[in-house]
């Protein structure tokens, strides 16, 4: 009896902890891959130590930075974090994609690898060179009921991305008009009017490729944009939700001016999630002692 009290009493709080903890955005979900279609030719080790050498660069960068391009021999690099992660929630991101580019790649030419809240890639001197437009990546959400009422909200909140990216932000914003949310970010060493251009052909892909869809995100090779609708209304602490339709295939790499921060950041929500466990698990154990020496007496 005694027992089932406590059972009660706590596991609602486990179960809590456990939603909050699921409820944070992975930004280490795979977005795409693209790998180059020829190998890596490395007889004499000479390529491998230069990505190995890349790879430790950008990882270490990657805690005290959200864009890093470097070069080693013949062999160029470089990583970038979404806008608003912390430093922490960027190294935590960077240091999975070595490991990723290994596994989904393996040994190439170049490669470029995606994830929800960051990417990085590399490329052997004389790998081609693509335009900073190419489109590399598209999904679009379930199509709206709202019709054109709905493609007029979205598109001035494009129009609101499109006036103020790369001013001085970093190349990094979000904004929100009515129900939609909108991010837009460039590759760190764009110029201003260069992100500019690329956001505004991102959005225009945005606008044909995805139509009525209540939510698309548009991966060019120099610059992405995301939206979202919220039928609840929008906000600018509103931060890309890792349960849309994510993770792609490319067999090549064609390769609110607020930072939309959130304070409930995936890293604190974990760590006080398991030291509620941790708290539960030991109020339980003492709990238990106790009904043991009732049973005794």
């Amino acid at each position: 009896m005694k027992s089932s009290f406590f059972t009660l009493i706590f596991l609602p709080l486990l179960v809590s902890i456990s939603v909050s903890i699921s409820a944070a955005p992975d930004n280490t979900k795979l977005v795409y891959k693209g790998c180059a279609n020829q190998p890596l030719p490395d007889p004499n080790g000479v390529y491998s130590s230069s990505l190995s050498a890349i790879f430790g660069t950008l990882i270490q960068q990657s805690s005290k930075a959200k864009f890093f391009k470097t070069t080693s021999g013949s062999v160029s690099g470089l990583f970038q974090c979404r806008g608003d992660l912390t430093n922490v929630e960027c190294y935590t991101c960077v240091s999975r994609l070595p490991i990723l580019m290994d596994k989904l790649c393996g040994k190439t030419v170049a490669a470029r690898i995606q994830l929800l809240g960051c990417y990085m890639l590399y490329e052997v001197s004389g790998f081609a060179q693509i335009s900073g437009m190419e489109l590399l990546y598209k999904t679009c959400g379930k199509k709206s009921n709202a019709g054109g009422n709905f493609q007029q909200i979205r598109d001035s909140a494009f129009s609101s991305l499109e006036s103020v990216v790369g001013s001085g932000n970093g190349g990094f914003y979000t904004t929100s008009y009515e129900s939609v949310y909108v991010l837009g970010q460039c590759q760190g060493d764009l110029g201003a009017s260069d992100c500019g251009n690329c956001v505004k052909s991102a959005v225009q892909r945005a606008q044909v490729e995805c139509g009525t869809s209540v939510s698309g995100q548009i991966y060019l090779h120099r610059c992405f944009i995301s939206y979202n609708y919220y039928p609840n209304g929008a906000s600018t602490k509103n931060r890309p939700d890792s349960s849309s339709s994510y993770s792609s295939d490319s067999s090549s790499p064609s390769s609110s001016s607020s930072s939309g921060s959130n304070p409930g950041r995936t890293v604190a929500i974990i760590l006080g999630g398991a030291a509620g466990v941790g708290f539960i698990i030991v109020i339980l154990l003492i709990a238990r002692k106790a009904m043991k020496k009732d049973d005794d007496y």
